[in-house]
């Protein structure tokens, strides 16, 4: 077959002859030089002219509607109905570029097939690749029409958020414009002429209060106004025992209002309602100097800060009040019932407590400048680190309390009753005058009562450890079974004084002024019978005693 080949390449024969020759299948590969011979270059068809005025109008609806949505000012249902076009077209123009030139581009064919490619190809073997790359394409835009739907929906929900924004400050505003109405009525209710409609009008307030927090301060900055105008003048002498009832109605809703929504303090400054019922009343910072509050019920109430300087309080009911940093300059308490009231940190200037209960009372820290005391109950009451300037407890019934560290200048304790009360480190300073009192049983540990007056005062079985009484004014005091362990008795007056199974263990009886002169105890007539710590003779020794004065024999 070869050489025949070859025979006819060498001598070929006449073109008769081949064309007498019968056909046969050609069964040889095409010789290199017709299987490698270049093409003839055709004409490539520019099939994107076809797509370019579509591209155009699409990209022109696109940019318009953009545009009109951004610009334009109409309303939000129109903004988003042409967002929403734009976004339509262009998706379209999206899938129709992935599904036509950029799915032929991905299957390889990077211009238009000529007719000699096309002929190389088979029909299914085109089809097959361009429905591949379209399938890839296909799922590409479903991703991308996915992200789309969700950012539409994220739009369409933020759109949704907007609307019922817009919806919500409208009902505001409507709501806002009722409150306005309903407090323009409540108010114009206040100033009728007949009782019922004070009342509603009173309520009214109350319940907008609760309703419109923002309104709150101005309500009843409104209802205290009403109380301050309508409660009995100055010029009336005689005051009804209890406020009228409107006054009343008012002062019972600012007393239980929501004290914690306050931008500023209730004022009731000069208010005159004595007999006003307010129990739990929360009146927290109230500014209510001047006022007439004579018998009031004030139980439990909340005066914490409350300005109470030259009110009248006598014979009101604050049992268990809270009245810590509470200003009592010239406040009127005189025969209050303070029972287990709260009066840290108070300050008064000449606060009268006269004949006051104050059992049990905390008065820690309390600065009292001049407060009257006289006949008050402190029994039980807390006093310690409390500072009382000129205090008058004359007759005062101090048992049992806890008057640890307290300092009292120029202290009357005349007659007043320390049974048992803990005076540990307690400084009585600028002679405090202790006479006649009862202080039987007193822990005085550490107490400071240099040159106080103690004539007659009992001190039965008080613990006087290392207590200062130097120069003290002990005449005829009974200090039986006292302990003076360590006490500083130098220069104290002891006349008469009873001093029976005391313990005088290192007690001082004598020493020295500032200015270098001696100073000896004064047990003239006293009786030292039975005396611990001490014998006689160094008694003798360090003290003035004479013939009266008693020892053991």
């Amino acid at each position: 077959m070869q050489s025949r080949w070859r025979q006819g390449r060498s001598s070929p024969e006449p073109s008769g002859a081949l064309s007498n020759r019968p056909l046969r299948p050609h069964r040889h590969p095409i010789p290199p030089l017709i299987q490698h011979r270049t093409p003839i270059p055709q004409q490539r068809p520019r099939r994107w002219l076809h797509w370019l005025p579509w591209v155009i109008a699409a990209t022109a609806v696109i940019a318009a509607t953009s545009w009109a949505a951004i610009t334009l000012d109409i309303p939000d249902w129109a903004r988003w109905t042409l967002a929403g076009i734009a976004i339509g077209v262009a998706a379209c123009l999206i899938l129709a570029v992935l599904i036509g030139p950029a799915a032929r581009r991905l299957a390889g064919e990077r211009h238009p097939l000529t007719e000699a490619e096309l002929r190389q190809m088979t029909v299914n073997e085109r089809v097959e690749a361009v429905n591949a790359a379209r399938h890839t394409l296909i799922q590409a835009a479903t991703g991308l029409v996915v992200i789309g739907g969700v950012v539409f929906t994220v739009q369409s929900l933020w759109y949704t958020a907007q609307t019922l924004e817009t919806s919500r400050q409208a009902q505001i505003v409507t709501e806002q414009g009722q409150i306005t109405d309903r407090y323009t009525k409540a108010v114009e209710q206040l100033g009728s002429s007949k009782l019922d409609v004070r009342l509603g009008g009173i309520y009214a307030l109350e319940r907008l209060a609760q309703d419109s927090p923002r309104d709150h301060q101005t309500i009843y900055d409104v209802l205290a106004a009403f109380v301050r105008e309508h409660d009995p003048a100055p010029s009336v002498n005689k005051l009804p025992e209890k406020p009228a009832t409107d006054i009343q109605a008012a002062l019972s809703v600012i007393a239980r209002r929501t004290h914690s929504r306050d931008t500023g303090n209730i004022n009731l400054a000069e208010v005159r309602v004595p007999g006003a019922a307010l129990p739990q009343a929360r009146l927290a910072n109230a500014t209510m100097y001047n006022a007439e509050l004579t018998n009031a019920n004030l139980a439990e109430a909340d005066l914490a800060g409350a300005d109470l300087h030259d009110a009248n309080l006598t014979n009101a009911n604050l049992y268990n009040a809270n009245l810590t940093r509470a200003d009592l300059d010239r406040t009127a308490l005189s025969n209050a019932n303070l029972h287990r009231a709260n009066l840290a940190d108070v300050g008064g200037y000449e606060t009268d407590l006269r004949s006051a209960h104050l059992e049990e009372a905390i008065l820690t820290n309390s600065y009292l400048t001049g407060p009257n005391l006289t006949r008050a109950s402190l029994t039980d009451a807390n006093l310690s680190g409390s500072f009382l300037d000129t205090p008058n407890l004359a007759r005062a019934n101090l048992a049992h309390a806890n008057l640890t560290g307290i300092e009292m200048t120029n202290a009357n304790l005349t007659d007043a009753d320390l049974m048992e009360a803990n005076l540990t480190r307690a400084r009585l300073t600028t002679r405090g005058n202790l006479a006649d009192a009862n202080l039987s049983g007193a822990v005085l540990f550490d107490a400071y009562l240099a040159y106080s007056n103690l004539t007659r005062a009992n001190l039965r079985g008080a613990n006087l450890t290392g207590a200062n009484l130097s120069g003290a004014n002990l005449t005829d005091a009974n200090l039986s079974e006292a302990d003076l362990t360590d006490t500083d008795l130098s220069h104290a007056n002891m006349r008469g004084a009873d001093l029976r199974g005391a313990d005088l263990t290192l007690a001082k009886l004598y020493g020295t002024d500032p200015a270098g002169r001696k100073r000896h105890a004064d047990l003239s007539g006293a009786d030292l019978r039975e005396v611990k710590g001490m014998t006689p003779e160094e008694i003798r020794k360090v003290a003035i005693t004479d013939g009266h004065t008693k020892f053991s024999e």
